[in-house]
């Protein structure tokens, strides 16, 4: 079958992987657990099943020096890579010249110091240019934070093991899934790319493009729900008021209710999918053209009555990403659900469910999912609470909070991200958060915007350099990274983080 590359720049490093993958007598993957994580796991899973090729797939929290033994205690002779890797080429290569393996990665976060990789190894100590098995957009000047994520860049390798019977271009889908759960979804919208990963997509009929209303849970959540809830942009009188938000709805002339009701004293679930139809309230899924247009035209209305300024105004209507191929109504059917749900099941220690349902298995694993993604709602709830009630503490360019074991360590960097620009917290400072592990460690996750980026900070230097100068180790990108360090050294750590930050930005 003849293919196009979706990504013509990593077309060579693309084909090369995929050659090493086709003469592999089974391979074993590796990959990371969030929602990019598990659909680069999916999608690289599929392709090689399709190509024939047998595998094991196993997920790790954080790729260290002792994860990376373990998984060369694996005894395979082939170790595929996704969504991590390429920060651990240091440790990869002495694995790699040792005999112990040989390494293919597909990942899309910062290389390692290639002076720090072993002379022997297939990585060359003066670059990456001999390690053909390392695909990463960043090596052929692609932005990985915001043009193609790990499940990009799983897919562009999906598209590069393609057989006789199939393109693979249905997994753009769960690419499209990955980048979304990323956060590379620049103004609501995928780009460079990930643009093109959307038009394969579009054009293997499982995903639609299109132009709605932004805000989270239009498949599942009942409509006075889904406006309650929206605090992406917050509007006086709607959200965070549920009778508020009916009473806005109702002032429509909507009927709320699937049986041609306009509301009750029921109080409407906030649950998943089709918890959001108990007591047959009606979902923004469910609404016509027409209706949709009325409601986004009243909340523009509203929030410019009640003074919401403009720029916050225009990100009320953006880019969505449909899953043709999956029913309306459930998370599924929206990317950006879609990934939230994922995000749900490995970082709690449940990526075998999350990799389950991305693989087309529904029932069971999609309910446990679901029953998984209700408690990491409420995870999350309690933890911004927790962070607004102690507060953090600003140390001059960074500010930080150590959630102790209050918080889940899987978590703590989404949180961490969800409270960044919220009262008391600065949104012109990375903040930098601290959770407690089952060892004595301690996982750092940090935050920063796309302004503080723009101005010189890139986290996945502080995070590396800061966690080296305490004994631990580090990366992510330049706008989201994490690293663990040993317990106890978390001062020494922020001291090191403030200067390196200081340093970017003067």
């Amino acid at each position: 079958m003849t293919t196009t590359d979706p990504v013509p720049a990593l077309a060579d490093r693309a084909a090369a992987c995929a050659d090493r993958l086709r003469a592999a007598d089974r391979v074993l993957l590796a990959s990371h657990i969030d929602a990019d994580g598990l659909t680069s796991a999916a999608i690289a899973t599929a392709a090689l099943s399709r190509a024939g090729i047998p595998v094991e797939t196993v997920f790790k929290k954080q790729l260290d020096a002792a994860e990376i033994e373990s998984i060369a205690a694996h005894e395979y002779d082939t170790v595929l890579f996704t969504d991590f890797g390429s920060g651990q080429l240091d440790v990869i290569s002495e694995h790699v010249a040792a005999g112990d393996f040989e390494a293919i990665i597909a990942d899309h976060h910062q290389p390692s110091d290639p002076d720090d990789c072993h002379p022997d190894a297939v990585v060359a100590t003066d670059g990456y240019a001999d390690f053909e098995t390392h695909l990463n957009p960043l090596l052929e000047g692609i932005n990985g934070a915001s043009e193609l994520s790990g499940a990009g860049a799983a897919y562009v390798l999906a598209r590069a093991l393609s057989t006789g019977e199939t393109d693979n271009r249905d997994l753009a889908a769960l690419a499209v899934v990955g980048a979304v759960g990323d956060m590379q979804a620049v103004g609501g919208e995928l780009v460079g790319a990930n643009a093109g990963l959307v038009e394969e997509g579009i054009a293997a009929d499982v995903l639609e493009e299109g132009t709605d209303l932004s805000l989270y849970g239009k498949q599942t959540r009942p409509l006075p729900k889904l406006l309650e809830y929206a605090t992406e942009v917050p509007i006086p009188g709607i959200s965070n008021n549920q009778a508020g938000a009916t009473r806005f709805l109702e002032g429509l002339g909507l009927e709320l209710k699937a049986d041609g009701g306009r509301s009750s004293d029921e109080r409407p679930a906030s649950g998943g999918a089709r918890s959001a139809s108990a007591g047959n309230w009606r979902t923004w899924a469910d609404l016509s053209d027409d209706e949709r247009q009325t409601v986004a035209s009243g909340l523009v209305q509203r929030a410019v009555e009640r003074g919401v300024p403009a720029d916050k105004i225009e990100t009320l209507i953006g880019t969505t990403y449909t899953l043709t191929a999956e029913p309306r109504g459930t998370e599924l059917r929206d990317a950006s659900e879609f990934s939230t749900l994922l995000n749900a099941t490995a970082r709690y220690e449940r990526a075998d469910v999350g990799l389950a349902v991305c693989l087309g298995e529904r029932d069971a694993p999609l309910e446990r999912a679901r029953t998984l993604l209700s408690n990491h709602r409420r995870n999350l709830s309690e933890g911004l609470t927790l962070v607004k009630e102690r507060g953090v503490t600003p140390a001059g360019t960074v500010q930080w909070f150590d959630a102790g074991d209050a918080i889940r360590e899987t978590i703590v960097g989404i949180v961490a991200g969800m409270a960044l620009g919220t009262d008391g917290v600065d949104s012109d400072k990375p903040i930098i958060a601290f959770a407690s592990t089952d060892e004595d460690e301690t996982k750092v996750s940090s935050r920063a915007t796309g302004p503080l980026v723009g101005r010189g900070v890139d986290l996945s230097v502080v995070m590396r350099d800061a966690a080296q100068s305490v004994g631990g180790d580090g990366g992510g990108h330049d706008i989201a990274a994490g690293a663990t360090i040993p317990a106890g050294e978390e001062s020494a750590f922020i001291e090191a983080a403030d200067e390196i930050i200081s340093d970017q930005l003067s």
